[in-house]
């Protein structure tokens, strides 16, 4: 059947259980579909040959740079930095995880437009991060078509401070800077999230859901959608590692940007100029075809669409 909500991800379409027959999915892309449209989420292997290889490299290659003694069997593991962002432009193996080509074509499929991956996060420790939605952080016109693929480098249990999640919190309003009584655009922030904690804590008791923790094998990955509040659980072991990558994906033909410092309302948008971590080639904002650049605190459409339609305006009044 024809799409009629193309301005939403399929797998957060309210058509999804009339269409899904018909998106040419595995049984096992079925599941995976069916989790993330029901709950937010979905648990999956990661799909590359060599994972154990290839993540046991990254770890070797990059635990010098955090500052911590992991031969040390007794040593606080999370005393150091706890992440490093974008290694992929400098290993190998973190861009060839961010752009396995199997999860790319899987996203695809399930949001219905074409993925491409523009940040990576690897973490040797959990994060202890409070319940929070990425949407604050990276959002795009249309909404929710960004998602996280996080990926477990080692078996990670209780003590270790596993990624916790609030199943079905994909479907509550999306936290913006107008919901919340803010002003965003050109402000400035000691942490992106802050704002909406209180925000997020109502609706966690408004709707009386509990978290569920990911105790995940070496290799495992999990899929979230935008808008899933979930964070990092407290590591009870502090010489515990649990070793993690964390990958964003945007999706073609929308426009990118911060939320937590833009007043959508009227316009004003932080925009990203992105790179896609697949080809090293830039990813413009566009809608629906048309390129959209940044023009002082608005955005405007390139080939002055603007124009057009105000001149339209003008005519018809005349």
């Amino acid at each position: 059947m024809k799409n009629l909500l193309p301005g939403l991800p399929l797998i957060e379409s309210p058509l999804y259980p009339m269409m899904k027959a018909e998106m040419g999915l595995t049984p096992e892309e079925m599941r995976i579909a069916d989790d993330l449209y029901e709950r937010g989420y979905a648990v999956f292997d990661f799909p590359d040959r060599d994972v154990e290889a290839r993540i046991d490299r990254v770890k070797a290659n990059l635990a010098p740079r955090y500052g911590v003694d992991f031969d040390s069997p007794e040593g606080t593991k999370n005393a150091g930095e706890r992440r490093i962002q974008d290694a992929w432009k400098f290993d190998e193996d973190v861009r060839s995880f961010a752009a396995n080509q199997a999860v790319l074509d899987l996203l695809s499929k399930l949001y219905g437009r074409r993925a491409f991956p523009f940040q990576t996060l690897n973490f040797p420790v959990g994060t202890e991060q409070a319940a929070h939605s990425d949407s604050v952080h990276f959002s795009s016109l249309p909404e929710r078509f960004m998602c996280g693929v996080w990926l477990a480098m080692e078996d990670i249990g209780p003590n270790s401070g596993p990624l916790f999640y609030l199943p079905g919190s994909h479907r509550w309003p999306i936290m913006t800077n107008s919901l919340i009584g803010r002003r965003g655009y050109g402000g400035s922030l000691a942490s992106a999230q802050d704002p909406y904690g209180p925000a997020w804590d109502a609706l966690c008791t408004a709707f009386g859901v509990q978290p569920e923790h990911l105790i995940a094998r070496k290799g495992q990955a999990l899929i979230w959608c935008a808008n899933l509040l979930h964070g990092g659980s407290r590591q009870n072991d502090p010489k515990l590692t649990r070793w993690s990558q964390v990958t964003h994906y945007y999706f073609e033909d929308c426009i990118y940007y911060t939320p937590a410092f833009s007043d959508e309302t009227v316009g004003r948008l932080q925009m990203r100029e992105l790179v896609s971590i697949e080809d090293g080639r830039a990813r413009p904002n566009t809608f629906m075809g048309e390129l959209v650049e940044r023009s002082g605190s608005k955005y405007s459409f390139h080939h002055s669409l603007y124009e057009r339609v105000r001149r339209a305006i003008r005519v018809k009044v005349a």
